[in-house]
């Protein structure tokens, strides 16, 4: 009876810890191959995009870059993960896809290496984003590029946005200036 109980009580534990994580606790590698502790972001709101430079929707870079230089210096910060998942809309190399975003649309917000978002070999930070077990909060299908997710201050996941939703949303500017 005993063997059960603290088997049941280090259960119990891993699943509160599983839910404890926040986005802060991940390491990527961001566009340029350097490592990047997501700590970096404390104390800062985090839009976190999927983002393809051959979709139909690659023209809301333009609308996160104003997002970003509008707000960067309220704690605010943009987070593109460049992914092939979605009809192979992002083909290229993470310096092909560097050159295209810095040339089209003048990205300065922080870019990281392309990952995968969905699937067998999800990336384990947008594994944490997508999955309750591993966020405490809620599952979301990653549907399509440009999916947007709004992390707090504190690394904690608050709410996703569907990928044709702008980033400029009536929603997501009153989550940002706190209204």
């Amino acid at each position: 009876m005993k063997k059960i109980f603290l088997l049941l009580l280090a259960f119990l534990s891993l699943s509160a810890n599983a839910q404890n994580k926040t986005f802060h606790d991940f390491s990527v590698k961001t566009i340029d191959g350097n490592d990047l502790s997501l700590s970096k972001f404390k104390g800062k709101k985090i839009m976190v995009v999927n983002v393809a430079s051959k979709c139909g929707l690659t023209p809301q870079y333009k609308q996160l870059q104003a997002l970003f230089e509008k707000y960067e210096d309220n704690n605010f910060v943009i987070i593109g993960f460049p992914a092939n998942n979605f009809g192979a809309q992002e083909p290229g190399t993470n310096s092909e896809i560097k050159e295209f975003c810095t040339a089209n649309y003048g990205v300065t917000f922080p870019m990281m290496e392309k990952i995968s978002v969905k699937g067998e070999d999800i990336a384990p930070v947008y594994k944490w984003i997508t999955q309750k077990s591993e966020n405490g909060k809620e599952d979301v299908e990653v549907t399509w590029n440009f999916q947007k997710f709004l992390i707090d201050e504190n690394g904690n996941w608050v709410k996703s946005f569907a990928p044709r939703t702008s980033p400029d949303d009536e929603e997501i500017i009153k989550w940002i200036e706190n209204k």
